[in-house]
């Protein structure tokens, strides 16, 4: 968890003017969170306080509006509807590393990411995604 978290940070300077080299600094001052950092720490927060993925991922979408959601996301969270949107991209996957680090046995944790996914990434390869 916290190195796609430090991983998001780090490629955030980058991610409209990637590198084609290893020799750079990690952080810079354009180095800031992201959506899937904040997405992360709310599926954590979610497991931590057995609560359910949807109400968890919208409040802190909400609660970190600029964070750089996709149109689909933000529509979603625009929404008082908690019916996901058939997503297929990779935003199920880059928030889901706390799930592998909450539960146990791999049932549980193919289990507990398909229910993260579910919320916005109902289509089959958004739920491989996570």
């Amino acid at each position: 968890m916290l190195g796609a978290i430090a991983g998001d940070i780090i490629g955030s300077s980058r991610e409209f003017n990637p590198v084609k080299t290893t020799d750079f600094p990690l952080f810079t001052e354009d180095s800031t969170y992201t959506d899937d950092s904040v997405l992360t720490v709310a599926i954590a927060d979610c497991i931590l306080n057995n609560g359910r993925y949807e109400y968890f991922l919208k409040e802190y979408g909400r609660k970190y509006p600029g964070a750089g959601y996709g149109g689909m996301f933000s529509r979603w969270l625009s929404t008082s509807t908690y019916q996901p949107y058939n997503s297929l991209g990779n935003g199920s996957a880059m928030r889901v590393s706390p799930v592998g680090l909450a539960f146990d046995t791999i049932e549980e944790v193919l289990a507990q990411a398909k229910a993260s996914a579910l919320v916005t990434h109902n289509h089959p390869e958004g739920i491989k995604g996570a």
